[in-house]
């Protein structure tokens, strides 16, 4: 933990009581927000060190808070009477998850919410002085709550801090779902992902790892779409004998779909085009199989390492890495293999519940921004397909100039390329799968992350 947040200690006493967890909640939101880090990072490095009720808590004050930022600050604002940049940085934070505990979660007594936020910020050096402030906040905050912004006045703004959506993307949602479409994906995005992993198939059948998994403490869930796609009904634990045996690995469902989607035979060569951090070109390496053979390509020399050490702990030995610029050239020969993934960097617009921080970030620009790199990534990658072979071009964004746009343009400009129609057929893309052929998935359609994906076939 930063010393902003703990420079005074936790005697045990203390860390039965959670106020741990709430410090550790509280240095991620401030690291998150002043000093540009990815909350799934920060989480993943601190919860280790808690008990699995403990990381939960964190998880939910993490995240629930940033996703909540703009009504949180809305109604500070209301509460403080002030400008909220002239609110020491701490402080601003502790007050921002502080209230986000009395307004969304329901199992805390509010005067616990009120005396942790004191006892955070007399621990914090910085904010020590302004515990008085917090306290009287807090204690205000029990009493009162500020009204939103009259809907009829203007619509957008009343959904921009309703939704705690910036204004430009509540515009963009409902010019592309309709305003009741718009509500609910907002809705979605605030909401907790579910805690979905990869069963490694290499390893054992399905029935095999799921009987490892639930004697080292998993909870398993419903069945879903695929044999190797599990819903757990809790948080998976890293930290257990089948983690560290590569068992399994943490992988979104509609991630995971994406993989499917190409649809590799066994022992076939892949080029996985933007292979970073891994997860993808490990479900390709277990799909082809042992005499099969995966290029894992990223321009990340570190996201390379972590997959390298991903496809280790999974005992995957048919991936070999490669660090090159795809929107430069092609690091393969032209026609040299049957099957080509590559899952573009995007602005993550379909993962708003694991990433909420993002909303925060983006610009307006930044989809048509991200397309132009797509579409250049797609036309390198392209040129690698022999005929009769296959690429899957996907994104985990919602964005149409990032998903259609670039599919459409390069089909526009390579005549000896045509969308796959078969995915439709199959049971598991059925529900997913629109008219023209594309995968398209969201978080308040079946829950699902927000991905768009084509498989397009060389003639």
């Amino acid at each position: 933990m930063s010393e902003h947040v703990v420079k005074a200690g936790l005697r045990p006493r203390e860390r039965d009581q959670g106020l741990a967890s709430r410090l550790a909640a509280n240095d991620i939101l401030f690291r998150v927000d002043r000093e540009s880090g990815y909350a799934d990072v920060l989480l993943g490095a601190c919860l280790p060190d808690f008990a699995p009720a403990d990381r939960r808590l964190i998880t939910r004050l993490v995240l629930g808070t940033i996703a909540w930022q703009a009504r949180l600050d809305y109604e500070l604002k209301h509460l403080t009477r002030r400008d909220l940049v002239s609110i020491q940085p701490v402080a601003l934070e502790i007050l921002r998850m502080g209230l986000y505990q009395l307004r969304f979660l329901d199992r805390i007594p509010q005067h616990a919410v009120v005396d942790t936020a004191v006892s955070i910020a007399k621990r914090s050096a910085q904010a020590r002085r302004a515990a008085g402030f917090v306290n009287a906040v807090m204690r205000r905050a029990t009493r009162e709550t500020a009204p939103l912004p009259p809907r009829e006045r203007n619509e957008k703004s009343y959904l921009a801090i309703a939704y705690s959506h910036p204004r430009w993307m509540v515009e963009r949602f409902v010019d592309w779902f309709g305003v009741e479409n718009a509500e609910r994906l907002m809705t979605a995005n605030n909401d907790a992902a579910p805690n979905v992993i990869r069963l490694n198939l290499a390893r054992g059948s399905r029935a095999e790892l799921i009987e490892k998994l639930t004697a080292d403490g998993f909870e398993i869930g419903a069945d879903v779409r695929a044999p190797e796609t599990i819903v757990l009904k809790s948080a998976g634990r890293f930290e257990s004998v089948s983690y560290r045996e590569g068992l399994f690995h943490a992988q979104s469902e509609a991630s995971q779909m994406v993989v499917r989607m190409l649809a590799p035979r066994a022992g076939a060569t892949v080029i996985d085009c933007a292979a970073a951090p891994g997860g993808k070109a490990t479900h390709l390496a277990e799909m082809v199989g042992e005499r099969g053979r995966v290029i894992a390509v990223d321009l990340n020399f570190n996201g390379l390492k972590n997959a390298r050490d991903l496809a280790r702990r999974l005992r995957h030995h048919n991936v070999e890495f490669v660090c090159a610029d795809l929107t430069r050239s092609a690091p393969l020969a032209p026609s040299s293999v049957e099957y080509v993934l590559l899952d573009a960097p995007c602005t993550g617009l379909g993962t708003l519940r694991e990433h909420p921080e993002i909303k925060w970030r983006l610009k307006p620009t930044d989809p048509a921004r991200m397309a132009a790199i797509q579409s250049q990534m797609l036309e390198n990658a392209s040129g690698m397909v022999r005929r009769g072979g296959a690429i899957v071009y996907s994104v985990c964004s919602i964005a149409p100039e990032e998903g259609e746009s670039v599919v459409d343009g390069f089909l526009e400009r390579h005549a000896d390329f045509a969308i796959d129609h078969g995915m439709a057929g199959r049971d598991e893309f059925r529900e997913v799968i629109d008219a023209r052929g594309f995968m398209k998935t969201r978080p308040d359609v079946g829950g699902l992350d927000g991905f768009f994906a084509a498989r397009l076939i060389r003639r």
